[in-house]
């Protein structure tokens, strides 16, 4: 039983011109599926038959596994990363997402700003974070393929991928215009907004085994 790539949730052209079709090319059909592939081969091995990718990321983390953690958390984040996208100005914050954002940030732009901050001076590669922590929302990042289900008491509610391979093919080394323009322009905070009470975990669970 692989796991299979999952289609992205919208046309590969609908971001257009914040992230070009062959940007999704690369990173939607390489390079996440390389790290499904890397995770299959492993599957006799490691003893992952049956088990779902939530259950993969905590058998490594339980196991010291880094290689499966780093490529299964991969496959989690990239999942979670792909809904966290739509076209530009077809979603917008919840009335409780706003105000979580009021109390932690002082408004929508500043939240933005140090969520920006963050991806900008994450060093290397890995993931920029908005989480809920209890009853507020904090930014953090982490590094390579760590997820924050490796993290207890935070949901997950939004990611900014910043590894190079994210932004290379539309922004080459610029970092900051990736992340200013994807934050401020191809949010789905629909998406979001729903993480606040839903099951934001098995949002990135959507590689199944089939």
């Amino acid at each position: 039983m692989a796991f299979q790539l999952p289609p992205l949730p919208f046309d590969r052209a609908a971001l257009e011109p914040v992230l070009s079709a062959e940007s999704f090319d690369y990173h939607h059909g390489k390079h996440h599926k390389a790290y499904i592939d890397k995770v299959n081969g492993w599957i006799d091995e490691k003893g992952l038959d049956g088990k779902s990718l939530i259950e993969v990321i905590r058998l490594a983390k339980d196991s010291g596994d880094k290689p499966l953690a780093n490529n299964a958390g991969q496959i989690w984040n990239h999942d979670f990363f792909w809904q966290c996208l739509a076209p530009a100005g077809s979603s917008k914050p919840s009335a409780q997402l706003t105000q979580l954002i009021d109390a932690a940030f002082g408004g929508h732009e500043k939240m933005l700003e140090k969520l920006a901050e963050e991806a900008v001076g994450h060093f290397g590669s890995g993931w920029a974070w908005l989480v809920l922590a209890g009853d507020a929302l904090k930014i953090t990042s982490l590094h390579d393929g760590e997820t924050p289900l490796s993290h207890d008491g935070i949901k997950p509610l939004l990611t900014l991928d910043v590894w190079e391979h994210a932004y290379y093919i539309d922004y080459r080394n610029a970092r900051p215009k990736f992340a200013e323009a994807v934050l401020g322009q191809v949010i789905n905070w629909d998406f979001v907004s729903r993480n606040i009470e839903g099951d934001a975990a098995a949002q990135g669970d959507l590689a199944q085994a089939a």
